[in-house]
């Protein structure tokens, strides 16, 4: 067997993961209601992911959500914001599928605004 024929074969019989060298969908946030939210999002199956580069300025009970189109979706509330700044993760709760939305929000449930907006690509 040749160094081509061995390749080819090695290569044919490896699982790939899904995802592989890739992310999820991803969005960059904005800052609303006069919030500083910057860093990016994603939906990647059930999780979604604030990756390294996000930063929020702070606020009273800040929690992770999902909206599509511009409106927030109470149902898709996630838990409580784990770190102002840095990588963290979350589940949607069950019955939510993540893929018909196409927004993660960084919402303030005490006072019932919207404190950063990621839409999803």
């Amino acid at each position: 067997m040749d160094r081509r024929s061995f390749l080819a074969a090695a290569l044919a019989t490896t699982a790939l993961p899904a995802f592989a060298g890739g992310h999820g969908r991803l969005g960059t946030f904005s800052g609303v209601n006069n919030h500083t939210v910057t860093g990016t999002a994603e939906i990647a199956g059930q999780e979604i992911n604030l990756l390294d580069d996000f930063t929020f300025d702070g606020a009273p009970d800040p929690k992770v959500a999902l909206g599509k189109d511009g409106t927030y979706d109470p149902n898709t509330l996630m838990g409580a914001l784990v770190s102002d700044t840095g990588a963290s993760s979350y589940t949607a709760p069950d019955g939510i599928n993540p893929a018909d939305y196409n927004e993660v929000w960084i919402w303030c449930e005490r006072f019932n605004v919207g404190l950063g907006v990621a839409p999803i690509t």
